[in-house]
């Protein structure tokens, strides 16, 4: 029996989630032809100028890299079509792509997507479903048209989100998940046409990109609704609050459900903190207790409750801003 013969895939991809898509197609029986990513920019404290994780895989793998400044360059169309790619795929690229780029891979494009479609379209699919309590998230492989994420799907799989873990944990492993599951459905294409389910716009949701401005905590929300916030916002750009004048970052929490606060006690007002000890530092919010495990002062490294308390005094009845 003779194998399908392999395809010729151009990349288009720039953070650490696509790195592990990348990797999959790379050891798969494909050739990947050429990496489309965004430009180097600035990082860090120090702002220094550094390559996207994307691009540094691919030069090490000895990959032509393209960067074009605006998709429509002509010159960058030229670029991507002398590749002469059979497919094109998409893992967080962080742009919308033009009809001429649609155009040039002779099967189109795909897109590995960070939640079960057509739920959480968007740039944050994962820290929008953890923020608004989701219980389950996973990853659909879609066909790219220029409306966003609204693609025909080809292939999804369910993974059940814990009730401690953080986007960037969850993110991680659907990073894999959807690698395999990428190369399974480019491995069917390569044999013939693969069926595709339109999506159900009746039941479309939006993941915006998260915005710094909703990293501050509102403690007058539910300890429910704050433990998810913390969990949506890590690695970035993190929960947080302020606390004798200066920013305390909250890395993990916990619902307390065995505490609950009157919201007729003055003495209880949402951001009071109840106790603090090494098991974490519990505050009152508008609905149940939240105790915070693990923060980190700004400036300052992480450490677990009971260490910061070991060289920060904090006393029940303080408030948190």
């Amino acid at each position: 029996m003779v194998s399908p013969p392999a395809l010729r895939i151009v990349f288009f991809g720039t953070p650490e989630f696509a790195v592990s898509v990348l990797d999959a197609l790379l050891a798969s029986r494909h050739a990947v032809v050429g990496v489309v990513t965004r430009a180097d920019r600035p990082r860090g404290r120090g702002q220094r100028v550094a390559a996207p994780p994307v691009k540094a895989r691919a030069l090490a793998a000895g990959l032509p890299v393209l960067q074009p400044d605006r998709l429509g360059d002509p010159g960058f169309v030229a670029d991507l079509r002398s590749l002469a790619p059979d497919l094109g795929v998409v893992a967080a690229y962080g742009k919308l792509l033009t009809d001429d780029i649609l155009a040039a891979p002779r099967l189109g494009l795909l897109n590995v997507h960070t939640s079960l479609l057509p739920r959480y379209r968007g740039a944050a699919p994962v820290q929008r479903a953890i923020m608004a309590g989701e219980r389950e998230s996973g990853v659909t492989i879609m066909r790219v048209v220029k409306a966003l994420d609204a693609g025909p799907m080809l292939a999804r799989e369910r993974r059940p989100i814990g009730e401690e873990e953080t986007a960037d944990e969850v993110e991680r492993d659907l990073a894999h998940i959807g690698a395999r599951l990428l190369v399974s459905v480019v491995d069917a294409l390569a044999a013939g046409p693969v069926p595709e389910e339109p999506q159900d716009e009746r039941a479309a949701t939006y993941a915006p990109r998260i915005a710094r401005a909703e990293s501050e905590v509102d403690w007058s929300q539910p300890a429910e609704r704050l433990h998810n916030l913390i969990r949506g916002l890590h690695p970035w750009p993190h929960a947080s609050t302020r606390w004798r004048g200066t920013r305390l970052i909250l890395l993990r929490s916990r619902v307390e459900p065995r505490r609950p606060v009157a919201p007729d006690d003055d003495r209880l007002a949402p951001g009071t903190v109840l106790a603090a000890g090494a098991g974490g530092i519990d505050v009152a919010t508008g609905h149940g207790v939240l105790a915070i495990t693990e923060l980190q002062r700004e400036g300052r490294r992480p450490m677990p409750a009971a260490e910061f308390l070991a060289g920060h005094r904090l006393t029940p009845g303080e408030r948190f801003a």
